[in-house]
């Protein structure tokens, strides 16, 4: 046994050195990194004001289907189609030859009705001359009295008719009601038309367009309370496709009772139609401010993110280390937005959001001021549902 005596000792020194360099790796190793500096800022409260959103196609403040008050045939169509017009230019010509006949021959019989009336007005008056000398019965003066009288009803009879016909002679010439812009020709030369019935075409105003939109009797009571018609309520228009509420209008009709079978208050709101952007049938969202502002939670649009359908911010402890914070969100006023519920006045929040940084990190905090500018304007600048 004593000859392997010394390769024994050779191979336990052995251990024991490389037992000594694994013991100094895992030193080395256990240095952490410093902590990431990260955008720290601190929930500010302000008074906002409670922006709600209805939904509404927009409709034109006079608009007519346009029908001939007489039968005929369309002689010709005056007018470019989807184009302006003014009140009063003529649109569309009917054939005028049978009206203008029956005009004249309406004044033909007025000329003939008139020198009827004449002749039994002279003879009733040479009647009542002989009846006061007693040369002629009072039977016989009186009848030409009576056919005096009944001459007379006759040539009014004609004067009616002669109006009426003269106003058909008129309305063979169709012309627009209202100023604004008009269709398409639905119906073209050459067609007979229907009185009352044929629609020729439609006009629509262009200077204003109403948008009318309900509000449940709930949210109205609590928050519209105290508006009146007067009230010069501003409303604010988005079209599809805008990025923005863009259009500002005016709040001036509320409905005089609510309908009793949805629980709502129909109102509307009026906008200038500025350069042909506001079209009559267009789908529109509009925003109106409750008569109230309201101390809100806001903090940056970019510090919120999403995981799965919840939307959540990472707040600051007091160990500067990251946490994650469910929240509920309101309205959105410019780049803030307000949170409803998860957050109060005071807290610590990271503005980079979460793209850079996780729950349970440690963090180098670097203070910042939430910019407040967009507070003084109006209106928010675009929606985006809450979660």
């Amino acid at each position: 046994m004593r000859p392997h005596t010394p390769l024994f000792i050779v191979l336990l020194l052995g251990s024991l050195v490389l037992s000594g360099c694994q013991q100094e790796s895992p030193e080395k190793a256990t240095a952490a990194p410093p902590p990431q500096p990260i955008d720290v800022a601190t929930i500010i409260s302000a008074n906002v004001m409670d922006w709600n959103q209805f939904t509404t196609r927009l409709e034109a403040t006079e608009q007519v289907e346009l029908r001939p008050r007489v039968s005929g045939v369309i002689d010709s169509i005056e007018f470019t189609e989807g184009s302006e017009v003014k009140k009063g230019d003529l649109l569309v010509r009917l054939d005028a030859r049978p009206f203008a006949a029956d005009v004249a021959r309406l004044e033909a019989q007025r000329v003939a009705a008139q020198a009827a009336l004449h002749q039994a007005q002279t003879e009733a008056d040479r009647a009542n001359r002989l009846k006061a000398r007693k040369a002629i019965s009072t039977e016989q003066a009186e009848a030409r009295t009576f056919l005096s009288a009944q001459r007379r009803a006759e040539l009014a009879a004609v004067d009616a008719q002669l109006v009426s016909a003269r106003l058909n002679l008129e309305f063979t010439q169709i012309r627009a009601p209202i100023s604004g812009r008009v269709s398409r020709a639905f119906i073209t030369a050459g067609n007979n038309v229907a009185a009352g019935e044929t629609v020729l075409t439609s006009l629509v105003s262009t200077d204003y367009v109403h948008a009318y939109f309900d509000i449940d009797e709930r949210s109205w009571n609590q928050k519209f309370a105290n508006v009146r018609a007067n009230s010069a309520i501003a409303a604010y228009l988005q079209l599809t496709g805008a990025e923005t509420f863009s259009q500002v209008g005016v709040l001036d009709f509320i409905d005089n009772q609510v309908n009793p079978r949805t629980g709502t208050l129909r109102v509307r709101a009026t906008f200038a139609a500025e350069q042909a952007r506001l079209r009559p049938g267009a789908f529109a969202r509009i925003r109106i401010a409750a008569d109230q502002a309201q101390a809100s939670i806001l903090v940056p649009e970019r510090a919120i993110g999403t995981d799965l359908k919840t939307r959540f911010v990472l707040s600051v402890n007091a160990q500067n280390t990251l946490e994650y914070r469910p929240v509920i969100l309101g309205n959105r006023v410019g780049e803030l937005r307000v949170i409803t519920s998860g957050l109060q006045a005071g807290d610590r929040i990271a503005v980079n959001g979460p793209a850079r940084v996780g729950p349970g990190m440690v963090i180098s905090p670097r203070s910042v001021d939430i910019n407040t500018a967009d507070l003084s304007t109006a209106q928010p600048a675009h929606h985006v549902p809450a979660a």
